[in-house]
């Protein structure tokens, strides 16, 4: 069976740990991915003969690992849609990032534009508003671990934000870090959700802890 790593699950909706480095689904490169490893894991679990449904509501960068969301019902997929759309999806990351902000707590607010080109270097007037908050963990002279939750939901709109206020996130190249993590991806994690159930009103709670690796470097 696909050694995924099962956080929740009922009739309607599954919940996993998304590794750094893993795709959220199928892209031009061909690389399996968790998308597809969830499918596998549910049709050996359930022994289902032909296709497995499985729908994806949300998604998370390649090199940032943490919870991720999957629908197994098309009744599951609509209701945990919507609850996205509504952002009655509460989630928090943590992030390791290089610098230290001047407040222990903060919210930083930027004009994002559509699309990578335009966020990866500045504001932009035309872009949308998109809000940060953000709470250190811990800290030392080079590296701050933040707790960090977001309004806009706009394309990498974490990274984006935090390399514009000059403390870009540990290995992400991709967004003015100087330097890579060993394995290449970035020091991003989904630790926690909450979301109510497809079917009832019962709110799921979930979380992970960061990776081991990373208290290394906030010691």
């Amino acid at each position: 069976m696909s050694n995924i790593k099962v956080l929740y699950e009922d009739n309607h909706s599954i919940a996993v740990f998304k590794p750094a480095g893993i795709l959220s689904q199928e892209d031009k490169t061909g690389d399996q991915s968790l998308f597809d490893q969830v499918k596998i894991y549910l049709k050996e679990k359930y022994h289902k003969p032909g296709n497995v449904f499985l729908g994806l509501v949300h998604r998370l960068d390649r090199p940032v690992c943490g919870i991720m969301l999957f629908a197994k019902t098309s009744k599951g997929a609509s209701r945990l849609s919507e609850q996205f759309r509504n952002h009655q999806v509460e989630k928090t990351y943590q992030a390791i990032v290089i610098g230290k902000p001047a407040q222990n707590k903060g919210v930083l607010i930027n004009k994002l534009g559509k699309d990578e080109k335009l966020h990866k270097a500045k504001e932009y007037a035309d872009g949308q508003e998109a809000k940060l908050f953000y709470e250190i963990v811990k800290s030392n002279d080079k590296y701050s671990l933040l707790k960090i939750k977001i309004e806009g939901g706009k394309f990498h709109q974490i990274r984006s934000q935090l390399s514009i206020a000059g403390m870009p996130i540990l290995g992400d190249l991709k967004y003015k870090a100087k330097e890579p993590m060993p394995d290449k991806n970035i020091a991003l994690c989904a630790t926690n959700m909450s979301f109510r159930m497809p079917t009832g009103e019962e709110v799921i709670n979930l979380s992970v802890d960061i990776p081991k690796e990373w208290v290394e470097y906030v010691k």
